[in-house]
């Protein structure tokens, strides 16, 4: 009953005018940043240790437009799961595709860095349907029929391999190993265990070195995707940037990590408001410090 409702609400949104969606999720904002007191004090804290030199109130308006563009991006999946490839098309616009087309071409490995930013679902869906076969890791939803509807969405364009978390990076680099283009999320907080804690803002923050390790193993492209929602057109932007060049190189994996982190930094700066905030990317801390959140 609830995966049927849900779809239903789905569909229903996807018939929408664009003007009505986006007031959607207008109006979802405001009741997020209302109601969902605990993820309002996580983005304002992400945010407070992140850019301490910036005013209170300037940090309070990046927070009213995160979760503006975060609340856009739920109501969009609407479209991204249930809507034509041309109304896709027409709201997702991809640039720089050649730099992943080169790296297949090629015949290595390639890896998409692609950190969490709140257009995530609309890169991966415009990315899908121009890739004959990709592969991804997701992190399984607590509802089971919610998890089904999620695979579903994000599975139909062409041959998409979704790897669960709980096994682990091997999936994805048996994908690498068949010559599947793997889209990789590398920011996220998984723990102590096989992390280093490298800084992220200047707060040392668990990464895992995974992306230093595949690329290195398997001579991987190592090819960034950056995406930003406009919120005066609704529309999304999917830039997919040159390969890192000759990486890791000659670096450690401490540096190679730190590398990646500091390239993040550079994307995220340039539309604060764009990054995943309500992610507690700080959880885990060195042993000694306190907990943030």
């Amino acid at each position: 009953m609830k995966s049927a409702l849900l779809i239903f609400l789905f569909r229903l949104i996807n018939l929408l005018p664009d003007s009505l969606r986006l007031g959607l999720g207008s109006v979802c904002a405001f009741l997020m940043r209302r109601l969902m007191k605990r993820r309002r004090f996580i983005v304002s804290t992400n945010l407070a240790l992140c850019f301490p030199d910036e005013s209170e109130a300037r940090r309070e308006q990046w927070l009213r437009e995160h979760f503006r563009a975060l609340a856009q991006t739920m109501i969009d999946r609407a479209v991204l799961w249930y809507g034509s490839e041309d109304k896709i098309r027409r709201i997702v616009h991809l640039s720089g595709y050649e730099h992943i087309q080169n790296s297949i071409d090629s015949e290595r490995a390639t890896l998409m860095f692609a950190p969490h930013f709140v257009g995530l679902d609309a890169a991966a869906s415009i990315l899908s349907m121009r890739l004959v076969k990709s592969a991804t890791m997701y992190t399984p939803a607590s509802d089971p029929q919610v998890d089904a509807i999620m695979l579903k969405g994000r599975g139909r364009f062409n041959q998409v391999t979704q790897i669960s978390r709980k096994e682990g990076i091997r999936g994805l680099i048996r994908q690498l190993r068949q010559g599947t283009p793997v889209y990789y999320l590398p920011d996220m907080d998984f723990g102590r265990d096989g992390a280093l804690f490298v800084p992220f803002f200047g707060v040392p923050a668990a990464t895992l070195p995974a992306t230093a390790q595949i690329a290195r193993a398997w001579k991987a492209d190592v090819i960034p995707i950056v995406t930003r929602w406009d919120h005066k057109t609704g529309h999304y932007h999917t830039q997919v940037l040159p390969a890192f060049a000759d990486f890791p190189g000659e670096m450690d994996l401490e540096q190679a990590t730190r590398f990646c982190n500091q390239q993040l930094e550079e994307w995220v700066r340039a539309d604060p408001p764009q990054y995943y905030w309500v992610h507690r990317r700080f959880k885990t801390r060195p042993v000694g410090e306190k907990k943030i959140y």
